[in-house]
């Protein structure tokens, strides 16, 4: 054996995990079947801009620690997420706040955006609400649900907000302050020069060799190191044999603009059901570009299918059971660590990927130290 770690994956679960195995002294090889490292949070140039090929990721977290880790790698900038939504040609702020309700009702304190919004729970209340539908109202009345959580929504999951279950939106964000920042944490920001590059930092002195599909060959790969960190989705490992997982896929189209400001934000939602896109993404906006052109991609969310890129699981009872099932099977295998949103079949934020990786590598060298002593 070469290796002590064959890491399958060069996102960001398998790049910090990489790292802290080299500055512990181990060797490592990582293998990613795509042309490139950094995984969904990969940024390539266009036009001098950092575009996200996968959509917008914009890196948040309370926890220090990790906020203090990425910072070994880049420099953030002050990027705040500030989305806004489109409801035919109506702009209203996100989250729900109070910018949001003054131009929906025109209510300007927040006892007016209580009382408005209470009003409409209370003609439409259901006690214990069955689907997303029954559940966004009793958050929000229907006002808001109507024009800025129904179309898209159904878009996003490709079903009516009646059939979908109603865990999806147990929490909307709804704030009676002015404040238009997404995200409620202490730090935020995207790194200069784009999310490719802060991998690049950490994967520096680590073999990496791109274009390798490790179940295709996964007999030989195996052989090369003592143990397996997998990061792809868990039952393409085991060859879907209990069946296919399901996942929500997305679908961008990019291009181009000879203009230096098409939309003003770096996001804007279309809520409305008529616009067959979710959101458009202007890249130029997360770091502040003054270039002459600019760079848009429009999004659209599509059901999943083998081949296609998998993003968000679909974490209802019928697909947890199955995953257990398959989590089961992993647990037994020997020599193997699944790990990340595919690994483990569940949507997680950057930091929360890096907490789980660094928490993973510490678990691993106690049991290299157990097996020791």
């Amino acid at each position: 054996m070469q290796y002590d770690y064959l890491i399958v994956g060069a996102g960001l679960f398998g790049a910090v995990f990489a790292h802290e195995a080299k500055a512990a002294g181990k060797t490592c090889l990582v293998i990613d079947k795509r042309d490139h490292i950094a995984g969904n949070i990969y940024t390539e140039s266009v036009e001098g801009i950092n575009v996200h090929r996968y959509g917008a990721h914009i890196f948040h977290t309370n926890n220090k620690e990790v906020w203090d880790y990425v910072n070994q790698f880049a420099v953030f900038n002050r990027y705040t997420n500030s989305p806004v939504a489109n409801y035919h040609g109506e702009i209203y702020n996100m989250p729900f706040n109070m910018n949001t309700f003054n131009k929906m009702w025109g209510v300007v304190t927040p006892a007016e955006a209580h009382a408005k919004i209470e009003e409409q729970r209370a003609a439409h209340f259901t006690p214990e609400p069955k689907n997303l539908e029954e559940q966004a109202i009793n958050l929000v009345g229907t006002d808001i649900y109507e024009k800025l959580v129904k179309g898209y929504t159904e878009k996003q999951w490709g079903r009516p907000c009646t059939e979908l279950p109603a865990f999806i939106i147990r929490r909307l964000p709804v704030r009676f302050t002015y404040d238009n920042n997404y995200f409620n944490a202490l730090y935020q920001g995207i790194p200069n020069g784009g999310y490719t590059k802060m991998v690049e930092k950490m994967l520096d002195g680590i073999e990496v060799r791109l274009g390798v599909n490790y179940l295709k060959d996964k007999a030989e790969l195996d052989k090369l190191a003592g143990r397996v960190i997998y990061t792809g989705p868990i039952d393409a490992y085991f060859d879907y044999s209990l069946g296919a997982l399901q996942y929500r896929s997305v679908r961008f189209e990019t291009e181009v603009l000879d203009m230096p400001n098409y939309q003003g934000n770096a996001v804007v939602n279309y809520t409305d059901a008529e616009t067959p896109y979710t959101r458009v993404i202007e890249h130029k906006h997360f770091e502040f570009g003054d270039q002459p052109k600019t760079v848009i991609s429009r999004e659209y969310s599509a059901e999943w299918k083998p081949g296609d890129e998998p993003y968000y699981p679909v974490n209802d009872e019928a697909n947890n059971t199955l995953y257990a099932r398959y989590k089961a099977m992993a647990d037994a295998e020997p020599h193997v660590v699944f790990g990340g949103r595919l690994g483990e079949y569940k949507y997680y934020d950057m930091d929360k990927v890096i907490e789980s990786a660094l928490n993973c590598f510490l678990v691993q060298q106690d049991k290299v130290n157990q097996y020791t002593v």
